[in-house]
C-alpha cells in the first residue's frame, strides 16, 4: 500500500461510509490538494478494480477497505477533470465522480428555506437534469434532517444505497448530490438509514414526475424545454385583482374527459371564463381519490406527462379561459413511501400525536409550526401558479387548518396560548401565502373552502384578515338547495332561505357554488327537486339563473353529456353574465343590488335590480319558484322608461314552455311595490326573466303628475277648490233667480259649515 495515500486515510469516516452511516461524504471523498498531490477517494461496493482516467493517462486506485473503498494520489498541483473506470467481473463502466461537483444550493437559499421564505425551493429540491462544467447529470436534493444517511437509488445504481450517498447541508438538514450520467426518465427513490439502523425507501416530495400509479417511484423529468404560447393571457390576468371582472367557473375532473382538447372545446363552447380542476397532483389511493395527494409537485400520470398538462393550460389560456386548481395544503394521506414519518420522525405532520390525525379522514395534518414545512407548501403554490401558469388555487378543507377543535369532541384538543380554538400557526401560514402571492403574482386568486363561521377570510392581510381572494359560499348553496327541495306549495314557509344570503353577502367576497360537491351529477341534482322531469329541468335552469344574478362569482358543473337544450341555456346565461356589467361590476358594493320585492313569499317570487353607476346598465330580475305562471305580473320599476326582456329561462330552445315577453314595454304611472311606475309582464312557472331598463323622457302629462308628492297634492287641492268654487257660484246665481227668499238661510248654513270646519281644525 502506498504510504502517501495511507497517511491521509480517515478511518472513522471511511468506516461510516462502508457501514452506510455517513451524512457528509463530500467532506471525505471530494478530491483535494495535499502536499503529495491530488487525493481522490471513492466507495465502489463489489468492485474488483478501479482506475482514475485523466486525459489519456490512467492511475490505478488502491483498495483501502475490502468492502470496496478505493483511493489514489494523483501527482498533480491542481484538481483535474477525471473519471473512474470501474471493473466488476466482466462488466466495465466509466463514470464521473459525483463528489467532485460542488453543492448546487447556495447558503442564502438554505437560509431562506430554514426561514420558510424560499418560494422557489422547487428549483433546487427534487431532481433537476442539468449540466455542470460540461458534464450532464441530475442534481438531487431532499430535506430529511433526522436521517443518519440518505442515498439516491434507482436503476442507474441497481437500487444500491451504498453507491450514491448524499451530502447533508449543515443548517437545514437538506441532503444533496449531483449524479453525472443520470438523465430524463430515470426512476428513483431515496433510501434512508434511520436512527436505530432501519432502512426505508421514500418517494421524492418535490418530484416533478412519478411512475404510473399504483407504482410510487419518482421519475427524473427535464422540464426546461416546453415553450409557452400564452403571453397575451398572462399579461392580462392582472385585471382579476380588482374583483370587478366576470368569473364564471366550470368545475370538473380531468378523469371524465377523453383528452385535453375535448375539455377545452366544451368550456369554450359554453362560454365559461374559468375552469376549476379537481386536484391534478399525483395520488395513489383510488378509493380516497384525487384529494388524497401523494406527490405535491407531480401532475397525475393518469393524464399523461407533465408537458401534457402544460399543453392543457396553454390551450385554455389561448381561448381566454383561466385555470383554477383544487389544492390540499391541510392534510396528506398515510401511505408507505409518502410524507408520513419521512425521515423516521414526524417531519411533515403535526408532531403531537393527539392532534396529528385528521378526525374525519384519518389523514395527517401538516405541521404549521415548522418553517420548512410551510416553505414546502408555499413553494408548491408558486410552482403551480408560476411554473404551470395556473391562475388560482381553491384550498380544500380550510376548516381543518383554522380550528384546533375541528371535528373533535370536548377534551380531544388543546387550546392555543390564548385559550381559544384558533390554530395560530396555520392562520399565519395562510396570511403569508395570500400576501406573498398577491405581491408577486398579481391577478392570481386563492379561494377558501371553509364552512365555519370564520370572519373576514377575504379581507386584506394589512387589516389583520387572512387575505383570500374569495370564499366558497357553501352556506348559500345549502340554503338554496334546501329551498328548492321543497314542494312549491311549501316553499312559502322557508322563503327566508332565498333572501338570507343578502344579509351577509357583502361581509366577504364569495364564490357561489352549484357544482358536483353541492348537487352531484345531473341525475342527482334532479333527484333533489320536486315535480315531473320537465319541472325538474325548469328548476335547474332557474337555479343557475338565480345564482348568476346573485352577487358573487359563479361556479357550476353541468354534465358534459347534458341535453343540448341545457347546453344552449348555459351558453346564453354565461354570455349574458359577461356582457352585462351590472351582473358583476359592483358585486362587492351595496349599491350594486336593490330589492324591488322580497316578501311575496306566498307567490314564491323575488324581484330585484342589479346596477352599476350608469342607470342605462340597470337590469331587473324576476325569479318565480312557483309551479304556476303569472300572465300579467305587475312590477314596480326604478324609473320611467322602457323595459325589454333580454333573457328568459323558459325559452323553448332551452326546453321550456315559451312563456316569454317578445316586446319591450314602456312603464305606466301606476304605483306598485312602493314605486310610482310599474309594468306588467308574463312570468313563467319555475323560471327567471331578466329585463334591461332604459331610462326615458317622461311625457308632459306624466311629468306634471310625477312631481314630488307634496307638490302634487297642493296642485290637486287647488284644482279641486277652483272647480268647487265655480260650481257654488253657478248654484248661487240660479238660486237667486228662483228663490230669493232662501238666500239668507243658505248663507247662514254656509257660515255654520265654515265655523264647524274651523272648530275641527282647531
Amino acid at each position: 500500500m502506498d504510504s502517501k495515500v495511507y497517511k491521509y486515510m480517515d478511518w472513522p469516516e471511511i468506516e461510516a461510509v462502508v457501514y452506510g452511516e455517513e451524512a457528509t461524504p463530500r467532506d471525505l471523498m471530494a478530491p483535494r490538494m495535499t502536499a503529495d498531490g491530488v487525493l481522490v477517494q471513492g466507495f465502489f461496493p463489489d468492485a474488483d478494480s478501479v482506475e482514475v482516467l485523466v486525459d489519456k493517462k490512467t492511475y490505478k486506485m488502491e483498495q483501502q477497505d475490502e468492502a470496496g473503498y478505493f483511493a489514489a494520489m494523483l501527482p498533480m498541483r491542481k484538481v483535474p477533470s477525471y473519471q473512474y473506470r470501474i471493473t466488476k467481473g466482466k462488466e466495465v463502466c466509466t463514470v464521473n465522480d459525483p463528489y467532485a461537483f460542488p453543492v448546487q444550493i447556495t447558503e442564502d437559499e438554505e437560509k431562506a428555506f430554514c426561514a420558510g421564505v424560499y418560494y422557489h425551493a422547487y428549483e433546487k429540491l427534487g431532481a433537476h437534469p442539468t449540466e455542470i462544467d460540461g458534464v450532464a447529470g441530475t442534481s438531487f436534493a431532499v430535506w430529511a434532517p433526522n436521517a443518519l444517511r440518505v442515498s439516491v437509488v434507482g436503476d442507474f445504481n441497481n437500487w444500491d444505497g451504498r453507491c450514491h450517498m448524499m451530502h447533508r447541508m449543515p443548517m437545514s438538514g437538506i441532503y444533496e448530490l449531483f449524479i453525472p450520467g443520470v438523465g430524463d426518465g430515470a426512476v428513483y427513490k431515496y433510501e434512508m438509514k434511520l436512527k436505530g439502523g432501519a432502512l426505508q425507501l421514500k418517494s421524492d416530495p418535490y418530484a416533478a414526475c412519478t411512475e404510473l400509479p399504483p407504482a410510487s417511484a419518482s421519475v427524473v423529468k427535464d422540464m426546461r424545454n416546453y415553450e409557452w404560447d400564452d403571453a397575451a393571457w398572462m399579461g392580462a390576468r392582472e385585471k382579476y385583482k380588482d374583483r370587478h371582472q366576470p368569473v364564471s367557473i366550470y368545475e370538473t375532473s380531468l378523469t371524465v374527459w377523453k383528452n385535453a382538447q375535448e375539455l377545452v372545446d366544451y368550456v369554450k363552447e359554453l362560454k365559461y371564463t374559468h375552469v376549476e380542476l379537481h386536484p391534478v397532483m399525483e395520488y395513489l389511493d383510488e378509493d380516497a381519490g384525487e384529494y388524497s395527494t401523494f406527490a405535491y409537485y407531480a401532475p397525475d400520470r393518469r393524464f399523461g406527462m407533465p408537458e401534457d398538462f402544460q399543453q392543457l393550460v396553454n390551450a385554455l389560456h389561448k381561448e381566454n379561459i383561466g385555470v383554477i386548481l383544487d389544492w390540499t395544503p391541510s392534510h396528506f394521506p398515510r401511505q408507505e413511501g409518502g410524507l408520513e414519518l419521512f425521515d423516521g420522525t414526524p417531519l411533515y405532520e403535526n408532531p403531537d400525536p393527539s392532534m396529528a390525525i385528521h378526525p374525519m379522514w384519518g389523514t395527517l395534518l401538516f405541521n404549521f409550526e415548522s418553517p420548512m414545512v410551510k416553505d414546502f407548501l408555499l413553494a408548491n403554490a408558486f410552482y403551480w401558479l408560476e411554473f404551470y401558469h395556473a391562475d388560482g388555487l381553491r384550498l380544500d378543507d380550510v376548516d381543518s387548518m383554522l380550528y384546533l377543535d375541528f371535528g373533535r369532541e370536548y377534551g380531544q384538543w388543546r387550546p392555543n396560548i390564548y385559550g381559544t380554538n384558533e390554530n395560530l400557526e396555520a392562520v399565519e401560514f395562510l396570511k403569508h401565502l395570500n400576501s406573498i402571492l398577491q405581491k408577486n403574482l398579481s391577478g392570481t386568486m386563492t379561494i377558501a373552502q371553509e364552512d365555519g363561521l370564520w370572519s373576514e377570510l377575504t379581507g386584506s392581510v394589512e387589516d389583520d384578515n387572512i387575505g383570500f381572494s374569495y370564499k366558497w359560499n357553501n352556506n348559500w348553496a345549502g340554503d338554496f338547495l334546501n329551498y328548492l327541495s321543497k314542494d312549491p306549495i311549501e316553499r312559502q314557509y322557508v322563503h327566508d332561505q332565498l333572501t338570507l344570503s343578502m344579509l351577509y353577502t357583502y361581509c366577504e367576497h364569495f364564490v357561489l357554488p352549484l357544482g358536483s360537491r353541492q348537487t352531484g351529477d345531473q341525475e342527482s341534482f334532479m333527484a333533489k327537486l320536486p315535480g315531473d322531469e320537465a319541472q325538474k329541468m325548469s328548476q335547474i335552469r332557474a337555479a343557475y339563473s338565480y345564482m348568476m344574478l346573485h352577487p358573487g362569482c359563479k361556479m357550476m358543473a353541468p354534465d358534459k353529456e347534458a341535453p343540448e337544450e341545457l347546453k344552449k341555456f348555459v351558453h346564453d346565461l354565461n354570455e349574458l353574465y359577461v356582457s352585462q356589467p351590472a351582473m358583476y361590476q359592483m358585486d362587492d358594493d351595496y349599491e350594486g343590488f336593490e330589492w324591488i320585492q322580497l316578501m311575496k313569499y306566498e307567490e314564491n317570487v323575488l324581484t330585484f335590480l342589479r346596477k352599476t353607476e350608469n342607470p342605462d346598465e340597470t337590469l331587473m330580475a324576476v325569479c318565480n319558484f312557483a309551479a304556476v305562471p303569472y300572465e300579467n305580473y305587475q312590477l314596480g320599476v326604478p324609473f320611467y322608461g322602457k323595459y325589454k326582456e333580454i333573457f328568459n329561462s323558459d325559452r323553448k330552445e332551452y326546453g321550456g314552455q315559451g312563456v316569454v315577453n317578445p316586446r319591450a314595454k314602456t312603464c305606466r304611472q301606476a304605483e306598485c311595490d312602493e314605486r310610482e311606475y310599474s309594468v306588467t309582464f308574463k312570468i313563467p312557472a319555475l323560471g327567471v326573466a331578466v329585463f334591461s331598463c332604459t331610462p326615458g323622457k317622461k311625457p308632459e302629462k306624466l311629468a306634471v303628475a310625477a312631481k314630488k308628492p307634496e307638490t302634487a297634492k297642493k296642485t290637486t287641492r287647488k284644482v279641486a277648490v277652483k272647480k268647487d268654487s265655480a260650481k257654488k257660484a253657478a248654484a248661487k246665481k240660479v238660486a237667486a233667480k228662483k228663490t230669493p227668499e232662501k238666500k239668507t238661510t243658505t248663507a247662514k248654513k254656509t257660515t255654520a259649515k265654515k265655523n264647524i270646519k274651523k272648530d275641527i281644525a282647531v
